[in-house]
């Protein structure tokens, strides 16, 4: 309880309060802009954070995370346009509201609904994350091992393209985990005689790379892109008719946002997609969806805002991120010698709880933001691609060399940006990859721990229960859709002849 009410002073240090309230204009601008989200700015402010207090630092990324998610629905809402994947559902019903001249009612719905499904889940974080974290306090290596790898299996599912691909896309990034000295064995690996990788490939350079000059160069495609815009006057509230509508609805997809963002590697696209099709299951009306269905709206944005707190919660407790923001914050506690994992709720709980009430003053704070400003940010949407993109270009190269002084960032950022370019033109997803750049360290090093712990028996590794638990499960991750889904189509002509 003294670390409840003590990372609530927190909030009190006026700095704080004024950096939240920047991050937060700032993520609303990022949400907005399309082809920008809240992954991609997190990864450009992430080494302007370095030199800040830890609790800053970490505030103003979790804002990011935030308020950029609640702001791609005004794209989504007036261009048709997601500002982030997470609100692409919501052009769904938004738009079509829009064109019948109802975008301030649109966005009135959008505000609320974010608002709620973000508040939900930070009540939930609060909770739960604690909880998981006494759970996994008795870990030990052989666990935390088999727990890392249960994380990494979950990249088969958090990207773009096929299993397979997001699973090799996984295997890259931890194989470049291995670049530098091995700090069991003291050998050098993959090195190539450059005393700069003595230390490993750096986490800011590499998300810098593949979420911003990445996404630059698939942005350079697409300059011709026209985009029709929506004229509005003002937002309004929703109407008491709208809130009996849309309660059960905002419940419901609090919950599954919530829930979906815990699990490792998913996050607030799945979310969305996943409350938008629930919330047209469980509707009245389920033919009023894709042409104006208020539902819809509130069924999307309360998912994918409540999965932002939900994705913390085996960030913060595990160390296992719950979405790619999420990885970036993650390398961000690293960056600042923070491990996140059971120690950071008995050792450093007020920290904790300080970010906990941050997130929750900024889902607070961009209800009110949003709700009366949406016109102004909306107007970002003007900014000519031909601006914008080398505006994020020059922060790119400008964040990765300010962390070390170091031109050998900046070519480690420009040189993933084009690796990332090319991995997305080919249907791989980066971001397994930027995830098993951070779980592969941490997968060696618990690895090497076990077998100085088990003297080199590694078969014991399944004598314990819980490491067998999380064996079990990465085998299912890995193997059980496909399993599944061929044993479903040998059965389906069979059930088909006794019908």
């Amino acid at each position: 309880m003294d670390a409840f009410f003590g990372g609530l002073a927190a909030l009190a240090d006026l700095q704080l309060i004024a950096l939240i309230v920047a991050a937060t204009l700032g993520g609303i601008v990022v949400g907005g802009l399309p082809g920008l989200n809240a992954t991609t700015g997190a990864a450009l402010l992430l080494p302007f954070t370095i030199t800040m207090e830890p609790i800053h630092a970490i505030a103003i990324l979790t804002t990011i995370y935030c308020a950029a998610t609640f702001a791609g629905a005004i794209t989504a809402i007036l261009i048709n346009t997601p500002g982030t994947s997470a609100s692409a559902t919501t052009c769904l019903d938004g738009y079509p509201l829009a064109q019948r001249g109802e975008a301030g009612r649109a966005l009135g719905m959008a505000a609320v609904s974010s608002t709620l499904g973000g508040i939900f889940s930070v009540i939930c974080l609060m909770a739960a994350a604690p909880l998981m974290a006494r759970a996994a306090y008795n870990f030990a290596p052989p666990e935390y091992f088999a727990l890392t790898l249960f994380g990494l299996s979950m990249l088969a599912t958090i990207g773009d393209g096929s299993a397979l691909k997001n699973v090799i896309s996984g295997a890259f990034g931890v194989l470049l985990a291995t670049v530098g000295i091995d700090l069991l064995t003291s050998v050098e690996r993959f090195t190539f005689g450059m005393n700069e990788l003595s230390e490993g490939i750096g986490f800011v350079p590499v998300m810098i790379g593949v979420f911003g000059i990445s996404e630059l160069l698939i942005q350079a495609g697409r300059l011709g892109l026209v985009r029709k815009s929506v004229t509005m006057k003002a937002i309004k509230l929703p109407t008491r008719e709208d809130y009996r509508k849309v309660w059960k609805t905002i419940l419901r997809s609090s919950g599954i946002g919530t829930f979906i963002g815990i699990l490792p590697a998913e996050g607030a696209t799945v979310a969305s997609m996943i409350g938008y099709n629930e919330a047209r299951r469980w509707s009245k009306t389920p033919e009023e969806f894709g042409h104006g269905a208020i539902e819809g709206i509130a069924g999307s944005e309360a998912a994918n805002n409540s999965a932002t707190g939900g994705a913390m919660v085996p960030t913060l407790a595990l160390g296992i991120p719950g979405s790619p923001t999420a990885a970036v914050i993650l390398a961000g506690l690293m960056v600042h010698g923070l491990r996140p994992g059971p120690t950071m709720f008995t050792e450093q709980a007020e920290f904790a709880f300080a970010i906990f009430w941050s997130m929750l003053f900024v889902n607070v704070l961009f209800f009110f933001i949003g709700l009366y400003g949406a016109t102004l940010f909306a107007r970002v949407t003007l900014v000519p691609p031909r601006i914008l993109w080398p505006i994020v270009f020059t922060f790119s190269v400008v964040g990765a060399y300010a962390l070390e002084q170091s031109m050998t960032d900046v070519w480690i950022a420009i040189g993933f940006g084009v690796i990332g370019f090319f991995m997305r033109r080919h249907g791989y997803s980066v971001v397994p990859m930027a995830i098993g750049l951070i779980l592969g360290g941490m997968l060696e090093t618990r690895l090497g721990q076990s077998m100085v712990m088990l003297d080199e028996k590694w078969w014991l590794l399944f004598t314990r229960p819980l490491a067998l638990f999380f064996f079990i499960l990465t085998a299912l991750a890995l193997f059980g859709p496909p399993l599944w889904g061929r044993l479903f189509k040998q059965r389906s002509p069979i059930e088909s002849m006794g019908e």
